[in-house]
């Protein structure tokens, strides 16, 4: 039988009788003594002790880094303030790697940091006190840092103004954030990065970069998935991304849910880029994904699903795959680009599930944006604004497979002329209940080029509609469009000059 998880642990109050006082060890939390030893010493006896907790009173600790050791916890007071030092000769320099990997210094090192631990198990961060990063700009120590290690617990804390990485874990499993508050971030929130059974959970986080980026760089010098990890019950803002997998994608990611969360914007003058983006770009597979009940506000791009081929630390770049999706009852208001699932030629999102979602877009765009030319770039940094124009305004699919939209919900702000939904090379395409409006003179309502074997169902266009569905392409047929509402539109169905008279079907449509 394998070794029991242990339990999570639950805080430790400076009475317990394995708890260390830092103020026996020196410290004086006036907020301007380096308290560095003394914080270290503390730590450095729970371990030699058999494990236990070091305990920060009500004060402010001023320090550079310090390592937690296997069996400690490090627990701040009601009132208690860790506070990093701002000469950068407090801080450990860069560990030597190696080997060399691509990734910036933030996604690489782990040494660099207020709190810092390797090939450590059984540690903890805990109670209600502060972690405060001292900076005003990106750049600078990470305020926690833990790197291979095994059995952690970060619970209660609130992290203000880090220059680097909030919460950065590289090779760590068995981990539990829960109740955590990070405040102006200048980086990312919460990195678990070739990391396997995370939960985090009722965390409030607001950072300039990515709030949860779970990542698979190749800093620990192999590919390593991450796995089994569940967001749930956040509160996120960012100026970049709300829950993110990828932008680092050489391992895998399997096993993953996000549910019951709220996102929104930090900054009026730069919204956040997108609300959940999932990227596969260096090799990567995603796997097994589900994403539930979240509300997002004021997001540019409320889903981005992208599958390419930078090959990042590859010898030679290959794609991975980007499969098994399924997302649901999620509502975004004030977006401005359509949700996009988009692979590369040959190489195709797949399985992916939408049901249930209600979004409302800014609107504005013109009918020529429909026909402009969206770049393949498939070794491009990927990101929601890698693509300048959008030719739809409510979703666009192209390289994809078994695709299934259901419940589907739309609206504007603002007339938009461009189609509602674009599918550029899609086959296993369902569209079941859309409903969202065409603008007065607009394109199409739903525009399919080079599409398979597609159902469209249940539909209910309005009563402006002018043409509900327009077909391009020699490869489009098998188009089946079923029980829907046409009472209102001019025109079903279009077809191009280079479609097939037999690529679409009517069976039982209402007109």
């Amino acid at each position: 039988m394998g070794a029991a998880l242990p339990a999570r642990n639950q805080g430790t109050g400076a009475d317990a009788s394995a708890a260390l006082n830092v103020l026996k060890y020196g410290a004086k939390g006036d907020g301007s003594t380096r308290d560095t030893r003394a914080i270290q010493a503390a730590i450095d006896a729970a371990h030699q002790g058999g494990g236990g907790a070091v305990v920060f009173p009500p004060g402010r600790f001023l320090s550079g880094s310090v390592q937690l050791k296997p069996g400690v916890a490090l627990h701040l007071d009601h009132g208690a303030t860790l506070l990093a030092s701002k000469d950068p000769a407090d801080f450990n320099a860069y560990e030597k790697l190696d080997f060399k990997n691509a990734a910036d210094k933030e996604t690489s090192f782990f040494h660099h940091a207020l709190v810092w631990a390797e090939n450590a198990e059984q540690i903890a961060i805990t109670g209600t006190g502060t972690i405060h990063g001292n900076r005003q700009t990106r750049g600078g120590p990470k305020p926690i840092a833990f790197k291979r290690c095994k059995f952690v617990t970060i619970d209660g804390i609130t992290i203000l103004d880090s220059p680097n990485y909030c919460i950065s874990l590289l090779g760590t499993d068995y981990v539990v954030i829960d109740s955590v508050t990070i405040l102006n971030g200048y980086a990312d929130g919460i990195d678990p990065d070739c990391c396997r059974h995370v939960r985090i959970a009722n965390c409030h986080i607001e950072s300039w970069d990515d709030a949860i980026v779970p990542k698979t760089s190749y800093s620990l010098g192999e590919r390593r998935s991450t796995e089994n990890l569940t967001v749930t019950n956040c509160i996120l803002a960012s100026n970049c991304n709300a829950f993110k997998l990828g932008t680092e994608s050489g391992g895998d990611f399997k096993n993953i849910t996000v549910s019951s969360c709220t996102f929104f914007s930090r900054s009026s003058t730069r919204p956040p880029i997108s609300g959940i983006s999932l990227l596969s770009v260096d090799g990567s597979n995603i796997d097994g994904v589900a994403i539930s009940n979240i509300a997002m506000a004021d997001v540019r791009c409320p889903i981005f699903l992208r599958l390419g081929n930078r090959g990042r630390d590859m010898p030679t770049p290959l794609a991975g795959t980007l499969k098994n999706v399924v997302m649901s009852n999620i509502v975004a208001t004030n977006a401005l680009w359509p949700c996009a699932i988009t692979g590369i030629p040959g190489h195709l999102v797949e399985g992916v599930a939408l049901n249930n979602l209600q979004i409302s877009y800014r609107g504005g765009g013109a009918r020529a944006q429909s026909r402009a030319e969206v770049p393949e770039v498939p070794a491009k940094y990927p990101t929601a604004d890698m693509f300048k124009v959008y030719p739809a305004y409510g979703f666009w699919c192209r390289h994809a497979r078994d695709i299934h939209l259901s419940s589907v919900r739309l609206n504007w702000s603002a007339p938009d002329a461009r189609p509602a939904v674009v599918c550029d090379e899609v086959s296993s395409l369902s569209i079941d209940g859309l409903a969202a409006p065409q603008a007065k003179e607009g394109a199409a309502l739903l525009l399919f080029h080079e599409v398979r074997d597609a159902l469209i169902r249940g539909c209910r266009p309005g009563e402006a509609t002018d043409v509900f569905l327009q077909v391009s392409g020699t490869a489009s047929k098998r188009i089946s469009l079923l029980a829907n509402d046409f009472s209102g539109v001019r025109r079903p169905v279009d077809l191009a000059a280079d479609a097939s008279k037999q690529s679409v079907a009517e069976v039982g449509n209402h007109r």
